[in-house]
């Protein structure tokens, strides 16, 4: 079982308990337009999504998505490896408008990137997000990520302004 404590937080496993807590963080607007393949419009769409989610945690093979819980219990948002076609990994994380601007974010994927990498036996994993997305950027400098490409790029099966960041292990 994946349980990893922080000062504030907890990400552990997903269960399917809670699936409106995912469809509700998932329908802000900046949900919509970074990351629309991660919008679930119903909570049984969520449901049917953390069903998968949790068949892939006996493995490596990913993706390997992990809510976060404040202490309180209330889930806030996710963190994630996923794998790209070229066998590099990719970070990604997403905390729910109404939690946003509380360094959430930045909080999980530092802890989240040792035990992550050190799972998948990997020394450098992946950012990419649209140019126009500055939380996210700001996420990814904070945690140690450099800048690698600015420019027109591949982002869910499009071209766009995109930036890749990447982070290695020390």
């Amino acid at each position: 079982m994946f349980n990893l404590e922080t000062e504030r937080l907890t990400i552990t496993e997903f269960t399917p308990d809670m699936a409106q807590a995912v469809h509700e963080n998932s329908l802000d607007e900046d949900t919509r337009r970074f990351v629309p393949d991660e919008v679930f419009e119903t909570v049984e769409d969520a449901k049917d999504t953390i069903d998968f989610l949790m068949s892939q945690y006996g493995g490596c093979d990913g993706p390997l998505v992990y809510p976060v819980i404040l202490k309180d219990g209330t889930n806030v948002g996710y963190v994630q490896a996923v794998p790209l076609d070229d066998g590099e990994w990719e970070i990604g994380y997403h905390i729910g408008y109404k939690y946003t601007k509380n360094g959430y974010a930045s909080e999980a994927v530092k802890a989240f990137l040792p035990i992550i990498m050190k799972k998948l036996d990997i020394q450098k994993i992946t950012g990419i997000c649209l140019s126009e997305n500055a939380a996210s950027r700001k996420v990814m400098e904070k945690c140690g990520f450099v800048l690698e490409f600015d420019g027109v790029g591949p982002y869910q099966g499009d071209e766009a302004e995109i930036c890749k960041y990447s982070y290695t292990m020390a």
